[in-house]
Parts: C-alpha cells; structure tokens; sequence
C-alpha cells in the first residue's frame, strides 16, 4: 500500500543513499525527517592507497577481503584519477572475493566483478567466521577497511591462519560535521514529535551519542528514544545498539537487511500502535 505510513513521521541520518531512502519512505506516505550526520571524504593521504592499488595490479593478491561497498567506489575513484581503473579490475579479477554483507557485492558488479562469497550477517563476526572456514596459510589477502572501527580482531584472526594481509582504508569520516543538526533530531524525539528513527549504519549511532555526549543531551536522547520506535537495518546496527544500551524495536523480517523490507518492517510496527500516538 503506498499510503501505509500516512501521518507518521520518519527520522533518518544521513548515509550516502539517504536519498533514495527518502524517496522510498515519502513514497509510503511518511513525513521524513532528514538528519546529516557526517560526512565521508578521501583519506587525505592517498599515498597509501595508491600504493596498495599498484601491489594489487603488480601481484593480484589470492583475495580480496571488501568490508563495504563505499572502500570499493573510493579505491575506484582513486584509481581513475591516476589511469589504473583497467589495470585494477582486471587483477581483482583475478583474486577470490569476499563481501562483508550485499553491498561490497553491488560496488563489485559496478565494476563487472563478482563476490565469491558473501557473509550471512554483514558484520565484522560474520566475516571473521566466512573465513575461518577456508585454509588462508599462505594466501596474500587485500583487506579494505573502513573508518572508526577497530580491526584488530579481523587482523588478528586472519595472521592466525597464516595469512598474509595488505590492508587499506580509503575513507574518512568528518566526525563533527552537523552537529547542530544531530542535536535538534534529539529535541524533536524528546519532545514526542517523531515517530521513528531507521538506522541504516552502525556508524549513525556512534554518532547519536557521540553528539550527543559533547553537548550534554545524553540523557535527553536516552528520553527521546524511549518514546521513539528504533528500527535497525540489520545486526551491526543492533549490536551497536545494545553495546550502548539501546534496544532495536524492529528489524527486516527474514534476515533481508535491506531498505524496503525495513521499511515494510516499521509500517507494520507503527499500524500495531494505538491511534493517537502519532506524533505531530
């Protein structure tokens, strides 16, 4: 139904698909509520990558390791600018490919390649446990990373098996940006004004609290929480959520950690509340 989240009203922060999001969620009737939340820009010392970019084309690594889909499209972007793209895929072509969740694998088919193999749940566990499964002695893994995480355990596990890793972070995140932003979203759920905030990343909640924190709204964003539905993308953003004390009211059904069916799954979660209670 396109209307089935008529008078409701959606916050979500800003990713670098918010705009379809959007366009999906006002497409169902809601009232969006954009928030931005950071910004993602090139590593500012593209030495490194560029680096790791030649060692790729010079001597394919036997796998590639793509923790998301953004790593992929930044070390493209890179690579265009100084004549490698060609080179580039054609040696990742080569090498056996793994995805942390779908949308490294959608980066992939941008580029004409494909994933090997791809995580049952898109976290940095479920990559830990694909590979522990394969025999990686040996084997020279390209591992991109992304920012505000600490790999050390996915390092850690992938020496233990006797791989070789050449790692590489793309990407940076502007931490500060829009914090005045951030800290109005806060006010509209503690004053009952938003009906629910959808979570698409893990990184979004860092920076709720982040924000929220240096500003001294802890406890108001706590407040506007607990009178705010909390729908999740999927288990990276939950187990975000919980390491912080959070609770996840909804999730795609079926594992589908995708932005229709968390769409699907708040519209069914939000007709289940009693009338009146949407916010205005």
């Amino acid at each position: 139904m396109a209307d089935r989240l008529n008078g409701t009203r959606i916050l979500i922060l800003e990713t670098r698909e918010e705009a379809q999001f959007s366009k999906l969620l006002a497409e169902q009737g809601a009232d969006v509520v954009q928030c931005p939340m950071f910004t993602i820009h090139d590593t500012p010392d593209p030495a490194p990558v560029e680096a790791w970019i030649r060692r790729a084309i010079d001597n394919p690594f036997d796998d590639l390791v793509l923790m998301t889909g953004e790593g992929l499209r930044r070390i493209m972007k890179l690579a265009v600018a100084r004549g490698l793209d060609q080179a580039l895929v054609a040696a990742l072509a080569k090498s056996r490919t793994f995805t942390r969740g779908p949308k490294p694998g959608k980066a992939l088919r941008e580029v004409g390649l494909e994933a090997q193999q791809t995580t049952e749940k898109p976290t940095t566990e479920g990559v830990i446990d694909m590979l522990g499964k394969l025999d990686l002695k040996g084997r020279r893994i390209g591992l991109q990373l992304y920012p505000d995480k600490d790999h050390g355990a996915l390092t850690a596990a992938l020496a233990s098996q006797g791989a070789d890793v050449d790692s590489v972070q793309p990407y940076v995140y502007d931490s500060k940006a829009a914090d005045a932003n951030i800290i109005t979203a806060i006010d509209e759920m503690a004053q009952g004004r938003i009906d629910a905030i959808a979570l698409t990343n893990l990184g979004q909640v860092r920076r709720l609290i982040e924000a929220a924190k240096a500003h001294g709204s802890e406890a108001k964003l706590r407040a506007g929480l607990d009178r705010t539905l909390i729908a999740s993308v999927g288990p990276a953003v939950s187990g975000e959520l919980a390491a912080h004390g959070l609770r996840t009211d909804v999730s795609p059904a079926d594992e589908a950690y995708f932005m229709r069916p968390l769409i699907s799954a708040m519209a069914a979660a939000l007709a289940e509340r009693k009338p009146g209670t949407t916010a205005r």
